[in-house]
């Protein structure tokens, strides 16, 4: 980039992806690329075997119970408004309790405003100490039988926390509430098993795990989602339709509305056994090793603060640097060949929790190296001969 060698240090967005996605990705669209589901023809069926095996990997991956309770989705985003809606829309009423945290990614915040104002119910937020860690006493203080849902991410884009999320999940179904976790920055970093953990929906999407964007995974519990109604109507979701009635499809197509991304699931499925191949417990691993290195060379940088120091953290690291804005800070690094991300991430009331408007984030996974993290040094130290 620019003439220098890439150095890409914004996973936390999005990871580049392996030889083995972009191969199956090629052979759907050259050999069998077709509608899935309804056709009879050999290529459909093809297509929606692949689908469909795909979906069973992410079934495998996540430990669900059965494949019913795995949706495929556009993103975390997209999983997230359909529990929003759909849970809120079923069960929610004036006068009940939402609670997320302060932490949140605005995915995991404005859906359930929404749907709150909606229903009449109150949305309640978790604090954070001055390290980026939630308030845990403070949460389950907040418990109550009017807690119903709690919506929680299970390792911060912009801080790099990993929350106590069996902890958070054992303490709001004591009080009958039902919880979401937001997975998006996990999946490619530790292994997740939702029915150890207990929780009652897992949103992810694929273009953080090596996979395709456009394409994601809702995970809920089978009696929750057989209870909630559809969030979206059209093809694929239906068992019949009159203009008098309409009755719908069996879990998962039930919430699958309309043509899905068929290549994008695929793709993922490939993603998925790229990672089983090198295998989670490695990757944390190594990525810690990675995260302890990355942390101490910028802690020594001159005027450089790290935003975000919970003692049990992911592959992030969010600084901000005296003189210069993040903007500029990630401007000067791109000529340099370095990838950063600056901004608030998605994260605007982390932002003022802490007093800055946005930060520089370096985000680490399995293919970064520890002298990409001395091209980073280097590479601020040019900033700060511009801004001094």
């Amino acid at each position: 980039m620019h003439g220098k060698p890439l150095v890409y240090l914004d996973n936390a967005a999005t990871t580049q992806k392996p030889e083995a996605v972009l191969k199956v990705q090629d052979v759907y669209y050259r050999q069998q690329n077709a509608n899935i589901h309804r056709g009879v023809h050999q290529l459909s069926e093809i297509a929606t075997f692949e689908y469909e095996k795909a979906r069973g990997k992410v079934k495998n991956f996540i430990n669900a119970a059965d494949v019913k309770e795995v949706l495929f989705t556009s993103g975390t985003t997209a999983g997230i408004n359909l529990v929003a809606s759909s849970f809120g829309r079923t069960f929610l009423k004036a006068g009940d309790e939402v609670i997320i945290s302060a932490m949140e990614h605005h995915s995991n915040i404005v859906p359930w405003q929404l749907i709150c104002e909606e229903r009449g119910a109150l949305l309640r937020v978790i604090p954070m100490n001055d390290n980026g860690e939630l308030l845990m006493d403070e949460f389950e203080r907040m418990l109550s039988p009017r807690t119903k849902f709690v919506s929680i991410v299970y390792i911060s884009n912009s801080l790099g926390t990993v929350n106590p999320v069996s902890r958070i999940i054992a303490a709001a179904h004591a009080v009958g509430a039902k919880v979401l976790v937001d997975g998006a920055q996990a999946v490619a970093h530790t292994k997740v098993d939702v029915r150890a953990m207990d929780c009652d929906f897992f949103a992810f999407s694929g273009h953080k795990l090596f996979g395709p964007t456009g394409i994601g995974i809702l995970y809920g519990k089978q009696e929750l989602l057989d209870a909630m109604r559809p969030y979206q109507g059209g093809g694929d979701m239906i068992r019949s339709v009159t203009f008098e009635k309409t009755t719908f499809n069996d879990l998962p197509y039930k919430f699958e509305a309309g043509t899905p991304n068929i290549v994008g699931g695929i793709g993922l499925g490939a993603a998925i056994d790229y990672v089983n191949t090198i295998g989670l417990g490695a990757v944390s691993a190594y990525e810690q090793e990675l995260l302890a290195y990355g942390t101490a060379e910028l802690s020594a940088v001159r005027g450089l603060r790290i935003i975000g120091t919970a003692a049990n953290k992911a592959g992030v690291i969010s600084f901000v640097l005296d003189h210069a804005h993040p903007h500029d800070i990630g401007t000067i690094l791109d000529r340099e060949g370095i990838a950063i991300r600056t901004g608030h991430h998605c994260t605007q009331p982390v932002m003022q929790r802490f007093g800055i408007p946005a930060t520089a984030r370096a985000s680490i996974s399995l293919y970064n190296r520890a002298d990409e993290f001395d091209s980073l040094v280097r590479g601020l130290q040019k900033v700060q001969e511009i801004f001094g």
